[in-house]
């Protein structure tokens, strides 16, 4: 069994077309695929399912567990790692932005 802890990058989070390319992305392995909104709580869930995936809530800056057991568990990870850190198919904003307050208070920023 392989797992591995990372954060969700892109504006949608595991919303529609994301939760749908994630689980498009993981009927393609042998292995059983589970993944877990660390932020939100609750149960792993099946990550073959895009109505299990949307459950989880998961938001851009949501740390996800993902958790793989088979046969190719090792390829299905790297392939969904690599799909995740890519914005699962939506521009991924750099690590500055997603540190900045996207709503600045008066007095930062532009003038209110």
């Amino acid at each position: 069994m392989k797992t591995v802890d990372l954060i969700v990058r892109n504006p949608s989070g595991l919303h529609a077309r994301p939760a749908a390319l994630f689980a498009e992305t993981a009927t393609r392995f042998g292995a059983r695929i589970t993944v877990q909104n660390l932020d939100r709580g609750g149960p792993p869930v099946e990550g073959k399912s895009v109505l299990f995936v949307l459950t989880t809530g998961v938001q851009q800056g949501h740390r996800i567990r993902l958790t793989a057991d088979g046969a190719d568990e090792d390829a299905a990870i790297e392939t969904i790692v690599s799909l995740v850190e890519a914005g699962l198919g939506e521009a991924v904003p750099d690590e500055a932005s997603l540190d900045e307050d996207p709503m600045p208070s008066p007095g930062k920023g532009t003038p209110a």
